[in-house]
């Protein structure tokens, strides 16, 4: 369990991060107004997120929805958290995809559980294209998924020990 803190320390930062970040924006920006970082590109802009990724499910205002989503994100982040236990420390890489993934779920849950929304600021976009806005816990499942089919994919297999020939 020693070995584990150091990912334990790196899932409380990263998810310390995201909170903070989320109430910067609360405090900074109004509610759906926007600042621009890089004209043309890049806002930062306050929303929120009643649904799931991509504001799926967001505006339909029903309970239900609210509750599925809530109750499929913890069944989500308890199997994460099984993987994470059972992953041998050896497999650092690994490990680093879980505490991303990890990071990313506690810190939207949390805003889901304690204000029935999630945060949303990051608004990259072209023109009139925007990509849906999201936040630095929506950036650490990506990075830790990509990681994952990074593993997934590319992990060598143990080489076969040619048998004795007798």
């Amino acid at each position: 369990m020693k070995r584990r803190l150091f990912y334990f320390l790196f899932v409380l930062i990263l998810l310390a991060a995201d909170q903070l970040s989320k109430a910067i924006i609360v405090r900074k920006i109004a509610f759906l107004s926007s600042k621009s970082v890089i004209s043309g590109f890049f806002n930062l802009t306050h929303i929120r997120n009643r649904g799931a990724i991509f504001g799926s499910f967001s505006q339909s205002g029903n309970q239900l929805v609210y509750w599925l989503l809530t109750l499929t994100s913890l069944a989500a982040l308890a199997l994460v958290v099984y993987f994470f236990l059972k992953t041998p420390t050896a497999e650092r890489f690994m490990l680093f995809s879980l505490s991303f993934i990890l990071a990313g779920a506690l810190g939207n849950l949390t805003d889901r559980v304690f204000r029935g929304y999630v945060i949303d600021f990051l608004d990259f976009y072209i023109k009139k294209w925007h990509w849906p806005a999201f936040n630095l816990a929506d950036s650490c499942i990506s990075i830790g998924a990509v990681f994952l089919i990074f593993i997934i994919l590319f992990k060598r297999k143990p080489k076969c020990i040619p048998s004795s020939s007798r």
